[in-house]
């Protein structure tokens, strides 16, 4: 079966690169899709070039960097909504973090392989919800992703379980 050509170049490369900017229209489609109040506070962790944070709908809006040195894993300033496409080496750290700034939303790109079961039931023990699971393709990235909203004390969308299945043995 042959692979992609993106598929070949990430496996072959000599050194991790967890950094892809995301398509500005792709950052403006994903931000049209959160419903928001006026006066909230949106918040870009992972702002690079700004392709989310300055498509913000309002001035109320903050940022990190790491390559600015402001780093995500320190802040602790009071936000509404958290909307980025972070790195998918670093999810569980991510979420862990976005969960302790208690925002109403939390919504992220991420690839389709870093959405599991062990992480929705995490999210959902600390009261966050898929409410919104866009799937997309970014054309050279590798997979499938997904924009994920997890919404404070929302009725949730999807069900799932964490059983590992087992195909019967044939008697």
């Amino acid at each position: 079966m042959p692979t992609s050509k993106t598929s070949h170049k990430i496996k072959k490369r000599d050194k991790p690169k967890d950094i892809f900017l995301t398509p500005i229209k792709l950052a403006k489609s994903h931000i049209d899709m959160i419903e928001f109040k006026e006066d909230e506070v949106w918040y870009d962790p992972f702002k690079n070039t700004g392709n989310y944070y300055n498509q913000f709908p309002n001035d109320n809006k903050k940022w990190t960097e790491i390559i600015d040195n402001k780093d995500f894993f320190t802040f602790d300033e009071k936000v509404d909504i958290i909307c980025s496409n972070p790195p998918y080496s670093m999810i569980d750290a991510v979420l862990k973090k976005s969960i302790t700034l208690n925002p109403r939303i939390i919504s992220y790109l991420i690839g389709v392989n870093n959405l599991t079961p062990r992480r929705i039931e995490y999210m959902e023990k600390a009261g966050y919800f898929i409410t919104k699971l866009h799937l997309l393709k970014v054309y050279e990235w590798y997979g499938m992703s997904y924009i994920v909203e997890w919404e404070k004390d929302k009725k949730p969308i999807i069900n799932y379980d964490r059983i590992v299945w087992k195909v019967d043995k044939c008697v």
